[in-house]
């Protein structure tokens, strides 16, 4: 386990690091800061492999760029959307107890997603278009996904990007406002799956990649439907924002030939074999700083969901405390499933004795799965955009899930009409809470399309576990899962709502002082107040 202080001097050093040479300059960010020599990628195609294997492992963030591991994924997502989307909590009290938990947001911590994207991903990927597009068309498909892959990732916990102007002085390196974003990622998409059919339908000639590979085989046809299912997300995060829109690009991936992941073995995971290790296993098992949250203790346990056990690990002891006058008390908590409320501002550390998350070194992070995309289909149909039944989609969904984890009884499961259960904090009566959540996983036709759009997100978000970065963008998207909402509130100026919760992530706080162009180029992008309460341009508050 490392100490909070260790963690703080490593992320201080780091973090100035990045932020001085990268977002002091923008335009810096065209020298490459990944050390990679043009000599060593002169070798087996390394020209080809070494920036691919870059940008794979910089989606879920664990590139070894030579300053240590595991960490920067803890202050990029572990702290931030980790939490925010209910999933996890840590059970030390970082910054004496007041951090991102409630809300008094560390800027050192969340302007890692954009410093380390820039710094170290993106360059790759122009590397990599540069020099695959007329060479090897499959290949700069592939980065094109990728690039669509990483960059929503990074709009949606901020809002505009530098994505069509990047590496672009003549353009300044000028900010696509998150609509524009969006609609270059479609673009790209579409780009990327007209190339990989081209190269299907003519024979797969070209390089192999399977060994630089390590999300899918190396198959075109598999990397098409990756992005038509990645389209298909990204349609369906629109679906308020710009319904026309919207409703195209998902019928675009629906019709399309090559199909989306529907079986449930198809999931797109950052696979170990070249030596990649989970950083999020290592935060969980060496340092032992990942452990369950609230809203997924009053979820699971109140469904009685039988994935509880693949997700997270039972108490393993009975916890003896003692009270003002000296007398002892057994709480009985071995066994038992218990997590963390958020922004309960705690001083001690009595919740390292909570449910811990099923995670290894050697866990294989989970960036989609078919189930995901079949409750996308239900939402689809919902909405009327195909002529598929939402409840179908719904259960397929469901049972996909539970496949994938190697769970038996979803055909019970989807009879249930168990809802969440309240929460109670064993350590401290005041952050007890009743249940927000009150729809059940069973089906109900006859329910408004509002309840079945609870359901359907509600099951997604245990489905999408543990990656909390698209759980956190779909939850801010619909408001579902309902979750617990902080007990204390520290934002600055109140600019978080404690019901509404966090809508996102502010700019770096340093661009306004190193780059102030830029970040005055991001705000105006924005076009709203520059902090954590104000909605991205898909969250639009409403769901029809």
């Amino acid at each position: 386990m490392r100490t909070l202080s260790f963690i703080l001097s490593v992320v201080w050093l780091a973090a100035s690091s990045i932020f001085l040479s990268c977002t002091g300059e923008f335009k810096d960010i065209n020298t490459d800061q990944s050390g990679i020599t043009d000599e060593d990628m002169k070798i087996d195609f390394n020209n080809l492999g070494i920036p691919l294997d870059i940008i794979q492992q910089g989606i879920y963030f664990n590139y070894d760029f030579g300053k240590g591991k595991n960490w920067p994924y803890q202050l990029m997502q572990n702290l931030n959307a980790d939490m925010f989307s209910g999933y996890m909590h840590d059970y030390k009290p970082h910054n004496g107890g007041s951090s991102n938990s409630d809300y008094n947001l560390q800027d050192g911590w969340n302007g890692t997603d954009w410093g380390y994207t820039y710094a170290y991903i993106m360059p790759q990927i122009k590397k990599l278009e540069d020099s695959t597009r007329v060479a090897y068309p499959s290949v700069y498909a592939v980065t094109k996904i990728l690039k669509v892959e990483v960059m929503h990732r990074i709009s949606d916990i901020y809002g505009p990007v530098v994505y069509t102007h990047f590496a672009n002085e003549e353009e300044e390196y000028c900010p696509d406002t998150q609509q524009e974003a969006y609609a270059a990622f479609f673009s790209d998409l579409a780009e990327a799956i007209e190339i990989l059919h081209k190269y299907v339908d003519n024979g797969n000639r070209g390089p192999d990649i399977s060994d630089f590979d390590i999300l899918l085989d190396g198959d075109p046809r598999s990397w098409i439907r990756f992005a038509n299912s990645l389209r298909m997300r990204l349609a369906v995060r629109i679906a308020m924002a710009d319904p026309v829109k919207a409703k195209e690009e998902f019928m675009r991936s629906f019709r399309d030939r090559a199909g989306v992941f529907e079986q449930p073995s198809e999931c797109v995971k950052v696979s170990t074999r070249n030596g990649y290790q989970n950083p999020l296993g290592e935060i969980n098992r060496v340092w032992g700083e990942v452990f369950m949250n609230a809203s997924m203790e009053s979820i699971l346990v109140g469904y009685g969901d039988p994935r509880i056990g693949v997700f997270f690990e039972p108490c393993m002891d009975d916890v003896l405390i003692s009270d003002e006058d000296g007398a002892y008390t057994t709480l009985e908590l071995k066994g038992r499933y218990k997590g963390i409320r958020q922004g309960t501002c705690f001083s001690h550390l009595l919740y390292a004795s909570h449910s811990k998350i099923h995670v290894n070194q050697t866990t294989e992070p989970i960036l989609m799965t078919a189930a995901e995309i079949w409750f996308l289909r239900a939402e689809a149909a919902l909405r009327g955009w195909t002529v598929e039944s939402p409840e179908v989609c719904y259960r397929n969904g469901v049972i996909a899930s539970f496949y994938q984890w190697g769970i038996d009884g979803a055909d019970d499961y989807l009879q249930s009409d168990r809802v969440g259960a309240d929460y109670v904090d064993v350590f401290d009566p005041a952050n007890n809470i009743e249940a927000r959540c009150k729809v059940s996983p069973k089906w109900e036709e006859d329910a408004s399309k509002e309840v079945k759009l609870e359901k359907i997100l509600t099951q997604k978000w245990l489905a999408v576990f543990p990656e909390g970065g698209e759980a956190w963008a779909e939850q801010r998207r619909t408001g579902y899962p309902r979750l617990f909402p902080v007990r204390f509130n520290n934002s600055k100026d109140g600019c978080i709502d404690t019901e509404v919760m966090i809508r996102r992530l502010n700019f770096p706080a340093d661009l306004a002082d190193t780059d102030a162009p830029l970040y005055e180029k991001l705000v105006n992008a924005f076009g709203k107040p520059d902090h954590a309460g104000s909605r991205l341009w898909w969250d639009t508050g409403r769901n029809f």
